[in-house]
């Protein structure tokens, strides 16, 4: 009788964490079509820059279709009043750099989020709006508003894709 040697290796956080970086992101990288221009970022140095330089109004309308949501809905986490909205958009302004913060970061968690989901965006949506005791009982989509609110939904869909649910 042979006895197999079977050989471990030890755990490599460096490399694991690479691999989940390559997991969780897109070999394309993260864009938004928005006022006929294309803003995309592959790294974190991409994403400042695009951050410090603005993105449009007309971004927030791509995000609120994304997510299926009124316009006026996603206004209100970001915390503009319509008219405000309307008058920037007719002008063609873009965004200060907190609220293109909060729009870069939303589109790579909807991007995330769909790929944990398999593409499926109703389940996505679905779950978005749905209490996550994760989450201290609070739905993923009211915590849009904060970075560090979707920090938290971007580490539920972490544990979801890996199954770690508690």
């Amino acid at each position: 009788m042979s006895q197999r040697v079977i050989k471990t290796l030890a755990f490599n956080t460096k490399r694991s964490v690479k691999k989940a970086a390559r997991i969780n992101k897109n070999s394309k990288g993260w864009s938004i079509d928005s006022d006929g221009k294309n803003y995309t970022w592959t790294n974190k140095m991409e994403r400042v820059e695009i951050i410090r330089r603005g993105v449009p109004y007309d971004s927030i309308e791509v995000i609120s279709k994304r997510l299926n949501r009124p316009v006026k809905s996603l206004l209100s986490i970001v915390g503009l009043p319509q008219t405000t909205y309307n008058k920037k958009k007719s002008e063609h302004s873009l965004l200060d750099s907190r609220d293109s913060e909060l729009i870069v970061l939303m589109t790579e968690l909807i991007d995330y989020g769909l790929e944990v989901f398999n593409h499926e965006e109703e389940k996505f949506q679905r779950w978005l709006k749905k209490s996550n005791i994760s989450l201290g009982g609070n739905s993923p989509e009211s915590l849009l508003d904060t970075t560090t609110g979707i920090d938290e939904v971007k580490f539920c869909l972490n544990r979801i894709e890996f199954g770690n649910y508690a």
